[in-house]
Protein backbone atom coordinates (compact mmCIF):
# COMPACT_ATOMS: atom_id res chain seq x y z
CA UNK A 1 0.00 0.00 0.00
CA UNK A 2 0.73 3.85 0.26
CA UNK A 3 -0.19 6.90 2.21
CA UNK A 4 0.96 9.63 -0.72
CA UNK A 5 3.94 7.52 -2.00
CA UNK A 6 5.23 6.36 1.37
CA UNK A 7 5.76 2.85 0.11
CA UNK A 8 4.00 0.71 3.13
CA UNK A 9 3.66 -3.13 3.23
CA UNK A 10 0.48 -4.34 5.39
CA UNK A 11 1.74 -7.66 6.89
CA UNK A 12 -1.17 -9.91 8.54
CA UNK A 13 -0.26 -11.02 11.62
CA UNK A 14 -3.14 -12.36 13.59
CA UNK A 15 -3.74 -15.32 14.91
CA UNK A 16 0.17 -16.25 14.02
CA UNK A 17 3.62 -16.50 16.13
CA UNK A 18 6.14 -15.11 15.64
CA UNK A 19 7.31 -11.60 14.00
CA UNK A 20 8.53 -10.21 10.73
CA UNK A 21 12.01 -10.82 11.05
CA UNK A 22 14.73 -8.04 10.51
CA UNK A 23 16.11 -10.65 7.97
CA UNK A 24 12.81 -10.57 5.99
CA UNK A 25 12.39 -6.95 5.73
CA UNK A 26 16.08 -6.50 4.51
CA UNK A 27 14.74 -9.03 1.44
CA UNK A 28 12.04 -7.31 1.22
CA UNK A 29 13.28 -4.30 0.60
CA UNK A 30 16.36 -5.61 -1.80
CA UNK A 31 13.33 -6.21 -4.03
CA UNK A 32 12.37 -3.66 -6.54
CA UNK A 33 8.55 -4.85 -6.45
CA UNK A 34 8.57 -4.99 -2.46
CA UNK A 35 10.65 -1.83 -1.64
CA UNK A 36 9.28 -0.16 0.94
CA UNK A 37 9.82 2.82 3.81
CA UNK A 38 7.80 0.61 6.89
CA UNK A 39 6.06 -2.50 7.53
CA UNK A 40 3.00 -2.17 9.87
CA UNK A 41 2.26 -5.84 11.32
CA UNK A 42 -0.67 -6.16 12.70
CA UNK A 43 -0.69 -8.37 15.36
CA UNK A 44 -3.17 -9.53 18.03
CA UNK A 45 -4.37 -7.05 20.57
CA UNK A 46 -2.21 -7.01 23.99
CA UNK A 47 -3.82 -4.84 25.72
CA UNK A 48 -7.60 -4.84 26.66
CA UNK A 49 -9.74 -2.15 24.32
CA UNK A 50 -7.45 -1.94 21.52
CA UNK A 51 -8.51 -3.73 17.77
CA UNK A 52 -4.60 -4.81 17.63
CA UNK A 53 -0.73 -4.35 18.34
CA UNK A 54 1.01 -2.70 15.53
CA UNK A 55 4.46 -3.40 14.87
CA UNK A 56 6.23 -1.03 12.63
CA UNK A 57 9.72 -2.45 10.94
CA UNK A 58 12.06 0.32 8.83
CA UNK A 59 13.85 -1.09 5.51
CA UNK A 60 16.90 -1.92 7.41
CA UNK A 61 15.17 -3.93 9.58
CA UNK A 62 15.10 -1.72 13.03
CA UNK A 63 12.00 -1.00 14.38
CA UNK A 64 9.92 2.25 14.88
CA UNK A 65 7.66 3.94 17.44
CA UNK A 66 5.72 5.80 14.71
CA UNK A 67 4.60 5.96 11.47
CA UNK A 68 1.04 8.27 10.46
CA UNK A 69 1.20 7.07 7.04
CA UNK A 70 1.54 3.46 7.65
CA UNK A 71 -1.90 3.99 9.70
CA UNK A 72 -4.04 5.37 7.73
CA UNK A 73 -2.99 1.81 5.42
CA UNK A 74 -3.64 0.19 8.31
CA UNK A 75 -6.97 1.44 9.00
CA UNK A 76 -8.28 1.50 5.14
CA UNK A 77 -7.33 -2.51 5.41
CA UNK A 78 -9.27 -3.22 8.26
CA UNK A 79 -12.11 -0.82 7.15
CA UNK A 80 -12.63 -3.19 3.95
CA UNK A 81 -12.55 -6.26 6.12
CA UNK A 82 -15.41 -4.87 8.07
CA UNK A 83 -14.05 -4.08 10.93
CA UNK A 84 -15.71 -0.94 11.03
CA UNK A 85 -14.62 2.84 10.45
CA UNK A 86 -12.87 3.50 14.47
CA UNK A 87 -9.68 1.95 15.65
CA UNK A 88 -7.91 1.71 18.81
CA UNK A 89 -3.84 0.76 18.06
CA UNK A 90 -1.10 -0.10 20.10
CA UNK A 91 2.45 0.81 19.39
CA UNK A 92 5.46 1.31 20.87
CA UNK A 93 4.58 4.90 20.90
CA UNK A 94 1.77 3.97 22.98
CA UNK A 95 -2.24 4.05 22.11
CA UNK A 96 -3.40 5.84 19.35
CA UNK A 97 -6.92 6.35 18.03
CA UNK A 98 -7.90 6.09 13.96
CA UNK A 99 -11.01 6.61 12.13
CA UNK A 100 -11.98 6.46 8.32
CA UNK A 101 -14.39 9.19 6.92
CA UNK A 102 -16.71 9.13 4.53
CA UNK A 103 -14.85 10.27 1.67
CA UNK A 104 -12.25 7.69 2.10
CA UNK A 105 -10.15 9.84 4.25
CA UNK A 106 -8.16 8.78 7.18
CA UNK A 107 -7.44 10.46 10.50
CA UNK A 108 -4.84 9.75 12.88
CA UNK A 109 -4.67 10.89 15.98
CA UNK A 110 -0.52 11.15 16.85
CA UNK A 111 -0.85 11.80 20.25
CA UNK A 112 0.63 14.75 22.23
CA UNK A 113 4.29 16.00 21.19
CA UNK A 114 7.11 16.04 23.53
CA UNK A 115 9.84 18.83 23.92
CA UNK A 116 11.97 18.01 26.39
CA UNK A 117 15.73 17.20 25.47
CA UNK A 118 15.81 13.96 27.60
CA UNK A 119 12.02 12.80 25.78
CA UNK A 120 13.43 13.13 22.50
CA UNK A 121 15.93 12.40 23.49
CA UNK A 122 19.11 14.24 22.50
CA UNK A 123 22.47 13.79 24.06
CA UNK A 124 23.07 17.13 25.82
CA UNK A 125 20.62 19.07 27.49
CA UNK A 126 18.67 22.00 25.99
CA UNK A 127 16.48 24.12 27.77
CA UNK A 128 15.01 25.72 24.51
CA UNK A 129 14.15 22.91 21.81
CA UNK A 130 12.84 25.62 19.40
CA UNK A 131 16.44 26.01 18.02
CA UNK A 132 19.41 23.75 19.17
CA UNK A 133 22.95 24.09 18.37
CA UNK A 134 23.88 21.97 15.22
CA UNK A 135 24.57 22.84 11.51
CA UNK A 136 25.97 21.60 8.85
CA UNK A 137 28.32 23.51 6.68
CA UNK A 138 31.31 26.06 7.55
CA UNK A 139 30.73 27.57 11.07
CA UNK A 140 30.24 31.46 9.03
CA UNK A 141 27.93 30.17 6.92
CA UNK A 142 26.33 27.14 7.22
CA UNK A 143 23.99 25.72 5.00
CA UNK A 144 21.25 24.36 7.60
CA UNK A 145 21.25 25.34 11.19
CA UNK A 146 19.75 25.57 14.40
CA UNK A 147 16.79 23.02 14.02
CA UNK A 148 13.72 22.61 15.95
CA UNK A 149 13.34 19.18 17.42
CA UNK A 150 10.50 17.50 19.03
CA UNK A 151 8.98 13.58 19.57
CA UNK A 152 6.38 12.51 17.98
CA UNK A 153 6.52 8.82 19.18
CA UNK A 154 9.56 9.24 17.31
CA UNK A 155 12.70 11.99 17.20
CA UNK A 156 12.23 14.62 15.15
CA UNK A 157 14.86 17.60 13.79
CA UNK A 158 13.77 20.64 11.80
CA UNK A 159 15.26 22.81 9.58
CA UNK A 160 13.93 25.88 8.83
CA UNK A 161 14.64 27.29 5.16
CA UNK A 162 13.47 30.16 3.34
CA UNK A 163 14.04 28.64 -0.25
CA UNK A 164 13.20 25.80 -2.06
CA UNK A 165 13.47 22.71 -0.21
CA UNK A 166 14.13 20.58 -3.23
CA UNK A 167 17.68 23.13 -3.62
CA UNK A 168 19.06 21.06 -0.63
CA UNK A 169 21.21 18.06 -0.61
CA UNK A 170 18.77 15.73 1.80
CA UNK A 171 20.28 12.82 0.70
CA UNK A 172 24.15 14.07 1.21
CA UNK A 173 22.90 15.67 4.47
CA UNK A 174 20.09 13.03 6.14
CA UNK A 175 22.29 9.97 6.78
CA UNK A 176 25.07 12.60 8.53
CA UNK A 177 22.38 14.05 10.41
CA UNK A 178 20.39 11.22 11.07
CA UNK A 179 23.22 9.37 12.61
CA UNK A 180 24.86 12.78 14.34
CA UNK A 181 25.98 11.98 18.39
CA UNK A 182 23.34 15.06 18.79
CA UNK A 183 20.45 11.78 18.62
CA UNK A 184 21.77 9.08 20.56
CA UNK A 185 18.28 7.01 19.03
CA UNK A 186 19.29 8.81 15.56
CA UNK A 187 16.69 11.20 14.05
CA UNK A 188 14.66 12.12 11.37
CA UNK A 189 16.00 14.68 9.39
CA UNK A 190 13.41 17.43 7.94
CA UNK A 191 13.80 20.57 5.69
CA UNK A 192 10.98 22.97 5.91
CA UNK A 193 9.57 26.17 4.32
CA UNK A 194 6.68 27.96 5.74
CA UNK A 195 4.98 29.53 2.40
CA UNK A 196 1.97 30.89 4.66
CA UNK A 197 0.35 30.34 7.95
CA UNK A 198 -1.34 27.39 7.06
CA UNK A 199 1.34 25.50 4.53
CA UNK A 200 4.77 24.36 4.91
CA UNK A 201 6.66 22.25 2.34
CA UNK A 202 8.29 19.29 3.84
CA UNK A 203 11.26 16.89 2.48
CA UNK A 204 12.47 14.18 5.06
CA UNK A 205 15.37 11.59 5.61
CA UNK A 206 13.59 9.24 7.78
CA UNK A 207 15.63 6.89 10.00
CA UNK A 208 16.08 3.66 8.66
CA UNK A 209 14.33 4.21 5.66
CA UNK A 210 16.05 7.22 3.80
CA UNK A 211 14.72 9.87 1.47
CA UNK A 212 10.69 9.18 1.72
CA UNK A 213 7.90 10.81 -0.49
CA UNK A 214 5.84 11.22 3.08
CA UNK A 215 6.24 11.10 6.32
CA UNK A 216 3.99 11.56 8.68
CA UNK A 217 5.33 12.13 11.96
CA UNK A 218 7.87 14.78 10.51
CA UNK A 219 4.39 16.24 8.83
CA UNK A 220 3.25 16.74 12.88
CA UNK A 221 6.65 17.72 14.08
CA UNK A 222 7.14 20.05 11.49
CA UNK A 223 3.30 21.92 11.86
CA UNK A 224 3.92 21.83 16.07
CA UNK A 225 7.38 23.26 15.68
CA UNK A 226 6.27 25.44 13.27
CA UNK A 227 3.08 26.63 15.53
CA UNK A 228 5.83 26.96 18.97
CA UNK A 229 8.02 29.30 16.88
CA UNK A 230 5.20 31.37 15.25
CA UNK A 231 6.12 30.52 11.72
CA UNK A 232 2.75 29.25 11.40
CA UNK A 233 -0.25 28.22 12.45
CA UNK A 234 -1.80 24.77 14.25
CA UNK A 235 -4.04 24.23 11.43
CA UNK A 236 -1.57 23.53 8.32
CA UNK A 237 -1.92 21.83 5.16
CA UNK A 238 1.55 20.22 4.94
CA UNK A 239 2.79 18.94 1.05
CA UNK A 240 5.48 16.44 1.05
CA UNK A 241 6.55 14.52 -2.12
CA UNK A 242 3.68 12.89 -2.47
CA UNK A 243 1.13 15.00 -1.87
CA UNK A 244 -0.78 16.53 0.69
CA UNK A 245 -1.72 15.91 4.50
CA UNK A 246 -3.51 17.90 7.14
CA UNK A 247 -2.79 18.46 10.42
CA UNK A 248 -4.14 20.05 13.42
CA UNK A 249 -2.51 20.45 16.58
CA UNK A 250 -5.46 20.69 18.84
CA UNK A 251 -6.16 22.68 22.05
CA UNK A 252 -6.10 19.50 24.18
CA UNK A 253 -2.27 18.96 22.73
CA UNK A 254 -3.34 15.85 20.72
CA UNK A 255 -1.84 15.78 16.97
CA UNK A 256 -4.43 15.13 14.37
CA UNK A 257 -3.51 13.63 10.38
CA UNK A 258 -5.38 13.25 8.02
CA UNK A 259 -4.73 11.61 4.36
CA UNK A 260 -5.48 9.16 1.84
CA UNK A 261 -4.11 5.36 1.96
CA UNK A 262 -3.86 3.60 -1.43
CA UNK A 263 -3.63 -0.16 -2.22
CA UNK A 264 -0.95 -1.16 -4.74
CA UNK A 265 -1.03 -4.93 -4.39
CA UNK A 266 -2.03 -7.86 -2.33
CA UNK A 267 -0.11 -11.34 -1.63
CA UNK A 268 1.47 -14.12 0.60
CA UNK A 269 4.40 -13.53 2.46
CA UNK A 270 7.19 -15.57 4.66
CA UNK A 271 7.63 -13.48 7.85
CA UNK A 272 11.17 -14.86 8.41
CA UNK A 273 12.26 -14.87 5.01
CA UNK A 274 10.89 -12.35 3.03
CA UNK A 275 9.81 -14.87 0.06
CA UNK A 276 6.44 -13.48 -0.91
CA UNK A 277 4.25 -14.42 -3.75
CA UNK A 278 1.53 -11.54 -5.33
CA UNK A 279 -2.28 -12.38 -5.61
CA UNK A 280 -4.15 -12.76 -9.07
CA UNK A 281 -6.57 -10.73 -7.74
CA UNK A 282 -5.27 -7.05 -6.36
CA UNK A 283 -8.01 -6.67 -4.25
CA UNK A 284 -8.72 -6.08 -0.36
CA UNK A 285 -11.86 -7.47 -0.38
CA UNK A 286 -10.89 -10.84 0.66
CA UNK A 287 -9.38 -9.45 3.44
CA UNK A 288 -5.61 -9.05 4.38
CA UNK A 289 -3.36 -12.02 2.74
Amino acid sequence: MNGLGNEIVVADMRDRAGRVTPAAAIALNADSMTKFDQIMAIHDPRTPGTANYIEIINSDGSLAQACGNGMRCVVQALSVEGRGKQFVFETLAGILTAEEHADGMISVDMGVPRFGWQDIPLAEEFADTTGIELQIGPIDAPVLHTPSVASMGNPHAIFWVQDDVWSYALDRFGPMLENHPMFPERANISIAQVTSPDRIILRTWERGAGLTRACGTAACAAVVNGARTKRSGRKVTVTVPGGDLFIEWRDDDHVVMTGPAELEFSGSLDPSTGAWTRDRQDSLQQGLA
